[in-house]
C-alpha cells in the first residue's frame, strides 16, 4: 500500500463514519506559542480549549507538519535515524464532545486491522496506570489479550500546557519482530526499534485548575495523531522511513544528482537523506509562505536549506540541486497537495536564489573553519568570534558550525558567539502592541456561550447602529452588534463613540476579545454604561474611509508588486491605518526606482479604471477555485470573504473596502526599503493624504525658487548657478586662506620653543589647517601641531614633522586624538585626526606641547 493510498483509505474510513473531511492546515500555524504546526491537533486547539466553538462534531485530516524551530527540534536526527524527519504528515480523527473511548479505541482497531490489513497478533497497546475504562474496552469490545496490554505513567498522559485540557491517553505499537531486539513490549526500554508506536489515542477528559484540582469535562473529546511515515513502514515491511516508497523515489533523484548511490556508505547515506527530507520541508514551507530569511521561521528554513546545500557539497555536487528536488517532491506529492504543483516554479526560484547565494561563500567558510580547527588543541573551543564570522559574512547558521564541529569532535564557544553576535541582535523590530483584555478569556467566553458572536454590521455603509450592553469591564465594552471594526488582518480597529442613557463614552480601539467577539475599548466605561443598556455606537467615518482606500490600495500594491517583480513576491505582513499603508513582501533585491514608477503606474491605472469592487462570502474550495490569494497572517474557514479588485486582484480577505477603484484616489509610494533578509517593505499613501504631499512638494520647490531668486520652472537651473557661483567663491577663498597661511606662517615660526609649533586655530577648516601646518614647517620648524574647533562640531588636529628629524607625526598626535573623543592614521610625516569634544581641545594641545613632537 503506497502513502497515498493510506492519505486516501484513512479519510474515506472516517468520512464514511460521519466525520468531516478537514484539508490540512497550514504549516504556519496561528498560535503564538509555537514557530510550526507540529501536530495534528494544532488547528483544533481553540475548539478544544473553548474559545472558538467547531463547526463541526466530528473531524479527520492528514496534517502538514513541522519539527524543527524551538523545543520540537528533530532536525540534528534527520538522516541518522530510521525516524526522524523535519516534514511529516499525522492522520488524525477528533471529536468535539461527541464520542469517546467507546468508539475512539474500536475505530482505530478496525482500521488497523480491516483495513490496513496489520496482523493483530503483533498489535500492543499501552493505557495510563489509571486508566481502567480504556483496558476494560480494549480486552472485552476489541479483544486485545491482556498480556498485551501495558500500563505506563507519564508517557500514556497528555497535557496541552500546565492547565487547561488534559487526559490519559492509550498508544498503539506493532512488533516488527525479534530481529529488532529483545521482548518484552513497549514497556521495555531496551526494546524501543522493536515495538514502533504508530498511532496515540488521546482522552481529553479533565480540566487541570490553576490550584492543581483536576475538573471532569463536560465533553470529553477525543485527538488521535498517527504518523503517516511509520504506519508506512509497517504496511510496507520495511525497518525506516527511508526505505518507503515516496522517499525511495526522492532518494532516487538525490542519488542522480550527486552520483552517489544510496546504501554504499554510511556517511554518504547520511547526507542523501538529509536532501531527500529537506527538500520536502523546503517545498512546503515555502509554499505555506515561509521565505529564508534571518528571522524565527524564515531562519529556520535557511538553515534546512544551507544543511542541505552543505551535504550536497560534501557529496561533491558543484551545480544546485534544491530546484530539481523540488520538483520531484511535487511529482511525487502534487497529487495529494495541488497547491504545491500551481507554486512549483515559484519555490524553485526562491530556492535556486538561496543555494546560488550560499555556494558563493560555502567553500571560502569552509577552508576558514578547517583552518581554525587545526590550530586548536585538544579540549579547545572554536571560538564565538570565528563562529560568528562565518554567520555574519558567509552564511553559516550557528547550529551548522556546530553540528560541522561536532563531526570532528569538537565543540563551539557559544558564549562567544552571543557576545559577538549582541549588538547585531538589537536591531529594530517591528514594534508588537499588546491589545486586547487582560482579563480571564473564560469570560468572553461565557459571553460568547450565553449571546452568541457579536454581529459585525459596518462592513459596508453601516456606521451607526442601535445596539445592546452584553458586557462592562475595566477593558472596555462588548455589544450585541456593532459598526466598529475590530484590529485583524493588518487593518487597525476602529474609533468613534458609544451613547446611552447616561452619557457618551470614547472608544479608543476595537480588537476581539476573542474570536468573533468584539471588544470596545473605553476608559471608565463603568460610569456611563451598565449590561443591558440599549447604547448607539457610532464609528469614525472620516477615518474609516481612509483605512478603506489604503486597504483596497494594499490589496492593489501586491497585485502590481507580483505582476513587475515576479510571482515569488508574498505578503510577509502589512498595516493599514488611515494615514498610510505599510507592505512587507519576499523579494531578494531592492526594488529599483524604474520599478516603484512602474508599480505606482499598475496601480494608478486600475484606479482609474474605477472598476467596481466585489466582496462575497463564499467556500474556501470556491475561493482557491477562482484563484483567490491568501493574505498573511489571517486566519480562514471553510467559508471565507473574497475581495476582486478590478481584473488583476482577487485575494482572500476579511477586511473593509471601497465600492469602486476609483474611490482609493491616487496612490503614491513613499519608500521602499530592507526589515530583514529577502524581506522588503513599502510605503504608500493613497487619496487625499497623495494631494497632500504633492502640495508639500511644491511648497518645497516655491521655496527654493524664491531663495535661489528665479521663476519654479527655473528653479533647477537656477540652483545649479547658484551652485556654481558658490563653489568659485569656495575656490577664491581657499586662495585667500592659501594665502593667509603663507604670511601667518613666519609669524607662527618666529614663537617656535626647541623647533616645535602647537598652536589653536579656530577659523580655519580642516584642509587650510594643514596648509598652515605644512607652511609653518617649511620656515625650517622641526614638528608642527594645529588644533581648530570646526563651525559644523567637532575638532581638527593636525601634526607636520621634517622628515630629517626623528619625529613621528602619527605617534605624536595619536593620544591628543584620544583626548578630544576621536582618532586618525598614523602616518609619520603628516598625520591628521578627528574628535567630537572640543571643550578639550585646549588639553589636547598641552599634551601636545608636553611630548615635544613624540618619539
Amino acid at each position: 500500500m503506497e502513502a497515498k493510498d493510506v492519505r486516501r483509505r484513512f479519510t474515506e474510513f472516517f468520512t464514511e463514519r460521519g466525520h468531516e473531511a478537514v484539508a490540512s492546515a497550514s504549516i504556519i500555524p496561528h498560535d503564538d506559542t509555537l514557530l510550526f504546526t507540529n501536530s495534528g491537533m494544532v488547528p483544533f486547539k481553540p475548539y478544544f480549549q473553548g474559545t472558538e466553538k467547531a463547526p463541526y462534531d466530528r473531524a479527520t485530516t492528514v496534517q502538514k507538519c513541522v519539527r524543527a524551530g524551538g523545543k520540537h527540534n528533530d532536525l540534528d536526527e534527520v538522516g541518522r535515524t530510521a525516524r526522524h524527519l523535519t516534514f511529516f504528515e499525522m492522520m488524525g480523527n477528533f471529536s468535539f464532545g461527541d464520542y469517546f473511548k467507546d468508539d475512539a479505541i474500536p475505530f482505530a482497531w478496525e482500521l488497523l486491522t480491516e483495513v490496513f490489513g496489520l496482523d493483530a497478533d503483533k498489535l500492543w497497546v499501552t493505557v495510563h496506570l489509571t486508566d481502567d475504562e480504556a483496558e476494560e474496552i480494549w480486552a472485552t469490545k476489541v479483544g486485545v489479550p491482556r498480556v498485551r496490554i501495558q500500563r505506563l505513567d507519564e508517557d500514556n498522559w497528555w497535557r496541552m500546557a500546565d492547565t487547561g485540557p488534559n487526559g490519559p491517553c492509550s498508544e498503539i505499537f506493532y512488533d516488527l519482530g525479534a530481529e529488532y531486539g529483545p521482548d518484552g513490549g513497549p514497556e521495555n526500554p531496551e526494546a524501543e526499534a522493536r515495538f514502533v508506536e504508530i498511532w496515540n489515542l488521546v482522552f481529553m477528559q479533565f480540566d487541570q485548575q490553576e490550584s492543581g484540582d483536576q475538573v471532569p469535562l463536560p465533553k470529553p473529546s477525543i485527538d488521535t495523531g498517527a504518523g503517516l511515515e511509520r504506519v508506512l513502514t509497517v504496511l510496507q515491511g520495511v525497518g525506516s522511513v527511508w526505505e518507503t516508497d515516496e522517499f525511495v523515489r526522492l532518494l532516487a533523484k538525490a542519488s542522480e544528482l550527486s552520483g552517489v548511490a544510496d546504501g554504499t556508505d554510511p556517511k554518504t547515506d547520511v547526507s542523501l537523506r538529509i536532501l531527500a527530507d529537506h527538500a520536502r520541508s523546503t517545498t512546503f514551507m515555502i509554499n505555506d509562505g515561509v521565505f529564508p530569511s534571518n528571522e524565527d521561521r524564515g531562519y529556520v528554513l535557511r538553515r534546512i536549506m544551507r544543511r542541505a546545500i552543505r551535504h550536497a557539497y560534501l557529496l561533491g555536487v558543484t551545480d544546485p540541486v534544491m530546484p530539481t528536488l523540488v520538483s520531484t517532491v511535487v511529482e511525487i506529492m502534487g497529487e495529494d497537495y495541488p497547491d504545491i504543483r500551481d507554486a512549483e516554479q515559484k519555490i524553485r526560484e526562491i530556492v535556486e536564489h538561496e543555494e546560488i547565494g550560499f555556494r558563493r561563500t560555502i567553500e571560502t567558510g569552509l577552508g576558514i573553519l578547517d583552518t581554525e580547527m587545526a590550530s586548536l588543541g585538544p579540549d579547545e573551543a572554536l571560538p564565538g568570534d570565528v563562529a560568528f564570522k562565518l554567520h555574519d559574512t558567509f552564511g553559516f547558521p550557528l547550529e551548522l558550525t556546530e553540528e560541522i564541529v561536532g563531526e570532528r569532535g569538537g565543540t563551539v564557544d557559544t558564549v562567544g558567539f552571543g557576545a559577538a553576535m549582541e549588538e547585531q541582535r538589537a536591531r529594530a523590530r517591528a514594534d508588537q502592541k499588546s491589545k486586547g483584555a487582560s482579563v480571564d478569556v473564560s469570560t468572553f467566553v461565557a459571553v460568547v456561550d450565553e449571546h452568541g458572536s457579536t454581529e459585525f454590521v459596518g462592513r459596508d455603509e453601516v456606521v451607526d447602529v442601535e445596539a445592546s450592553v452584553l458586557w462592562v469591564g475595566e477593558e472596555g465594552v462588548v455589544l450585541d452588534r456593532t459598526p466598529f471594526y475590530a484590529e485583524s488582518g493588518g487593518q487597525i480597529g476602529d474609533i468613534g463613540s458609544i451613547t446611552g442613557p447616561n452619557g457618551s463614552v470614547e472608544v479608543t480601539d476595537t480588537t476581539y476579545a476573542v474570536p468573533t467577539l468584539h471588544l470596545h475599548h473605553v476608559a471608565d466605561a463603568h460610569d456611563t454604561l451598565a449590561v443591558g443598556d440599549t447604547v448607539r455606537a457610532s464609528i469614525d467615518v472620516e477615518r474609516r474611509d481612509a483605512i478603506r482606500r489604503n486597504h483596497t490600495g494594499t490589496h492593489l500594491l501586491h497585485s502590481a508588486l507580483r505582476r513587475v517583480l515576479g510571482d515569488h513576491v508574498q505578503q510577509q505582513g502589512s498595516w493599514v491605518g488611515p494615514e498610510r499603508l505599510r507592505f512587507d513582501f519576499s523579494h531578494f533585491e531592492s526594488v529599483t526606482t524604474e520599478q516603484i514608477r512602474e508599480i505606482e503606474d499598475l496601480v494608478n491605472a486600475d484606479v482609474l479604471a474605477n472598476d467596481t469592487t466585489t466582496h462575497d462570502e463564499m467556500p474556501m474550495a470556491d475561493a482557491q477555485a477562482k484563484g483567490a490569494i491568501a493574505f498573511f497572517g489571517d486566519k480562514y474557514g471553510d467559508t471565507v470573504r473574497v475581495l476582486e479588485a478590478g481584473p488583476n486582484s482577487i485575494e482572500l480577505c476579511g477586511g473593509t473596502h471601497v465600492r469602486a477603484l476609483g474611490d482609493i484616489g491616487p496612490m503614491k509610494i513613499l519608500s521602499e526599503s530592507s526589515i530583514g533578509s529577502n524581506i522588503r517593505r513599502v510605503e504608500a499613501v493613497t487619496g487625499t493624504a497623495t494631494i497632500d504631499i504633492l502640495r508639500h512638494d511644491e511648497d518645497t520647490i516655491a521655496r527654493a525658487a524664491d531663495i535661489v531668486g528665479v521663476p519654479i520652472d527655473d528653479v533647477l537651473a537656477g540652483i545649479e548657478r547658484r551652485m556654481g557661483e558658490l563653489s568659485e567663491l569656495r575656490k577664491e577663498l581657499a586662495s585667500v586662506k592659501q594665502a593667509a597661511a603663507g604670511s601667518r606662517a613666519s609669524e607662527f615660526a618666529d614663537g617656535a620653543v626647541d623647533g616645535v609649533v602647537v598652536a589653536r586655530v579656530d577659523e580655519l577648516d580642516k584642509a587650510s589647517l594643514k596648509n598652515l601646518a605644512v607652511a609653518i614647517r617649511d620656515q625650517g620648524i622641526d614638528a608642527v601641531a594645529l588644533g581648530a574647533a570646526l563651525d559644523g562640531g567637532g575638532v581638527a588636529l593636525v601634526a607636520v614633522v621634517n622628515e630629517a628629524t626623528d619625529h613621528h607625526a602619527g605617534k605624536w598626535l595619536a593620544p591628543a586624538s584620544k583626548i578630544v573623543g576621536g582618532g586618525g592614521k598614523p602616518a609619520p610625516v603628516i598625520a591628521e585626526a578627528g574628535g567630537r569634544d572640543a571643550d578639550q581641545l585646549d588639553a589636547a594641545l598641552d599634551h601636545l606641547r608636553s611630548t615635544a613632537g613624540g618619539a
